[in-house]
Parts: C-alpha cells; sequence; structure tokens
C-alpha cells in the first residue's frame, strides 16, 4: 500500500481489516473497530488485549455502529474515544518487551521510552496491564521456555532461547509457574500409557482420556479425529491407546457414568483426576473443584478465592487451558458484569451446562480425588 493512502482506503476489506488486528496495527484505529461476539466488546484495531479467534470479530465502521449491535466499548483501549493518553505509550513499551524479552530490560530503561519516571511508569504500567514490566517479561521468558521443552530442545538449550540467565533461576522462582522442573515439563508424557474413549452426547462428541491416576483429558469436539488430535497434542510423548485395546473397564464406566450425567438422567459422577499444568493453574482448578453445582463465581472472585486479586487476566487464562470438561467446572465462572465469558467447548455448551445445573435441584457437592502434577 501506499504509505499516503487514507486510512478507510487502506483498511477497506476484511481481510486487511483483520491482519491490521492481528498485529495491531495502531494506523487503523479510526479507520474502524473491532467486535468479539464471545465477550460482546468492541475494540479500536490496536487494542493490547489478547487476540480474539477470526470466527468471533465483526467490524464496524464506527464506534457508534458497534455499540447499536449491541456491544460495549473496552475497557483497555476506549475505543469511543475517551483514553488514557499514556496508553498508547505503555501498550508501545509492551510490545517492546515483548521483542526483546531475552534481553535485560532496566526498569529505568523502559520508563524511559514511556517519557515516565520509572516510579511513575511501574505504577501505570500495573495497573494498565495487571502485572509489573519485570513480571510482564518473565512471563513471555516462561512462555518461550515452555514451547522450547515442548519441542523437545534440550533443557539447557530451552533456557538459554528463553533468556533466563541462569538455570538456578529456573529451577528456583520460575518452575513454581511450570509446576515441575523443566525436564519433567519437557518429558510430556513420555513413558506413560493413556486409555482413551469417546462417545455421542447430549452436548455434543466427547473424548475422555485417563492415566492410572485419573483423568486427565475430557473435551467435546466436532469427531473422534479431531479430539484424537488434540489429545496426542496435549500428551505428545505418550502412549495413546483406545479403551478397548487398553482393557480400561474403569475409563468405559466413568464416561458411560458421564454421559448419564451430560444427558441429565444420573448425577455428576465423582472421578478421580489427574490434573497437569503450572503450579497457578493447578490452584485454579483446585479452587473450581469446588463451586456447587448451579452457583457461579465471577474470574475476579475466583483470583480472590485462590488469594491473588490481583491475577483476575491469569486466572481467566487457567480456566481456558482447562482440559477436563465439566468435572473441572470453568463453565461456572462468568464475566464480571455477569456475562458468560469465554468456554474453550463453545458458549451453547457453557449456557446449556449452567440452564441444567440451575433447574436441577441442588445435590451435595463433592470433591474428586485429586492427583496434581
Amino acid at each position: 500500500m501506499h504509505p499516503t493512502m487514507p486510512a478507510p482506503k487502506r483498511f477497506a476489506d476484511d481481510a486487511s481489516r483483520w491482519r491490521a488486528i492481528a498485529s495491531r496495527d495502531a494506523r487503523a484505529d479510526g479507520a474502524f473497530c473491532y467486535g468479539v461476539a464471545s465477550t460482546h466488546v468492541y475494540c479500536r484495531p490496536s487494542c493490547a488485549s489478547r487476540r480474539p479467534l477470526r470466527a468471533n470479530v465483526r467490524f464496524f465502521a464506527t464506534p457508534a455502529a458497534a455499540e447499536a449491535a449491541g456491544f460495549r466499548a473496552c475497557k483497555r483501549c476506549h475505543p469511543a474515544g475517551t483514553r488514557d493518553p499514556a496508553a498508547g505509550r505503555l501498550e508501545a513499551v509492551a510490545r517492546f518487551i515483548a521483542e526483546h524479552a531475552g534481553e535485560s530490560l532496566p526498569l529505568a530503561r523502559l520508563a524511559a521510552r514511556a517519557s515516565l519516571s520509572p516510579a511513575h511508569f511501574q505504577r501505570r504500567f500495573q495497573a494498565h496491564f495487571g502485572v509489573s514490566p519485570k513480571a510482564f517479561q518473565d512471563g513471555l521468558r516462561l512462555g518461550r521456555l515452555k514451547l522450547g521443552l515442548k519441542r523437545g530442545e534440550p533443557v539447557l538449550e530451552a533456557i538459554g532461547e528463553a533468556g533466563f540467565s541462569s538455570t538456578s533461576r529456573v529451577y528456583g522462582e520460575a518452575s513454581r509457574h511450570l509446576g515441575m522442573t523443566p525436564s519433567a515439563y519437557r518429558a510430556g508424557g513420555a513413558g506413560e500409557a493413556i486409555a482413551y474413549a469417546c462417545r455421542s452426547t447430549a452436548l455434543g462428541p466427547l473424548m475422555m482420556a485417563a492415566t492410572d491416576r485419573g483423568v486427565c483429558f475430557a473435551q467435546f469436539g466436532r469427531d473422534e479425529a479431531e479430539l484424537r488430535a488434540a489429545l496426542a497434542a496435549e500428551f505428545p510423548r505418550a502412549t495413546l491407546r483406545p479403551s478397548a485395546q487398553a482393557g480400561s473397564a474403569e475409563l468405559d464406566a466413568w464416561i458411560a457414568a458421564f454421559e448419564a450425567h451430560l444427558a441429565r438422567r444420573a448425577p455428576r459422577p465423582d472421578l478421580p483426576l489427574d490434573l497437569r499444568g503450572t503450579a497457578f493453574q493447578v490452584r485454579v482448578w483446585r479452587f473450581l473443584l469446588g463451586i456447587p453445582a448451579g452457583d457461579v463465581l465471577s474470574y475476579s472472585e475466583v483470583a480472590a478465592g485462590i488469594g491473588a486479586p490481583r491475577a483476575v487476566r491469569a486466572a481467566a487464562s487457567a480456566c481456558a487451558a482447562n482440559r477436563v470438561a465439566v468435572l473441572v467446572p470453568c463453565h461456572r465462572v462468568l464475566r464480571g458484569d455477569g456475562g458468560l465469558g469465554g468456554y474453550r467447548w463453545g458458549l451453547e455448551r457453557k449456557r446449556a451446562l449452567l440452564d441444567a445445573e440451575r433447574q436441577a435441584a441442588r445435590p451435595v457437592a463433592t470433591r474428586p480425588a485429586v492427583a496434581a502434577r
């Protein structure tokens, strides 16, 4: 595109608009805004929030058009015009940190890029993103480390590529977030046998898989092939066997009981769970197990419930990372305004589960036995 082309023409089609959103192109601000159907929030193209799924995105010429369609303005990017003048500079610094996560980034250097004093920058960054600049950078490094380990890179090489200055930092502070040592995380289920079974349920095809410790995977999907691929992606180095081949009578009974529960013919089965995730994720999932059927909480209440009231976004991410549908009831967590929020297996399933639980008499809540890793 020619650099002098007016913004409305530059972003005149959906493909160019989506590219602008994907790259958070500030040049597109004012040319259009976009709404996210799963959250009913609309944003500027440059909004620093997590990139939505393309299927959930709706484009609008003006904020007024988005609001007329039932969307509300994002509180982070203020697409209707009321915007913190420093927000753009903070978001630019966040992008800089993402591009240089492996480097040493002193607070004073980052503050200078935002034209703020170090103390003021620290406060403003924390208020805008919910974490300190240091925690933001460490989170990016940890993401790189986990990706490298999943790819099978040697542990020391993955640590160096992620930008950690020493192994002691990874095996100390950072290992709390991995939930295990890097070498264990890298194993990806190596040496384990996981049995799985697939059934058609009232909410669509469901696959359940279990180790000798309990259910480690229960997900909805379009068909068995898609679910088998998802299971393999979660446990790339495990030996996966259909339940009949593995002789797993317990799993067959568990999934039959679960299917009956989803069809509203039986209470929710009390099954052993093998929860695998970071230490923070497991804390969230354990807390979710205590929410009685029919009750709902907000993401902020979940964060407060685990003793981390400022980690609302991290709590929401832990809900989204849940591998064990319904048994770990992340569907009982809503947005603070009462909206459904997200659900990795579709909002219609989330709505159906909540409606069924609200209509049924509330049973005495029982917590499954949990083997956390």
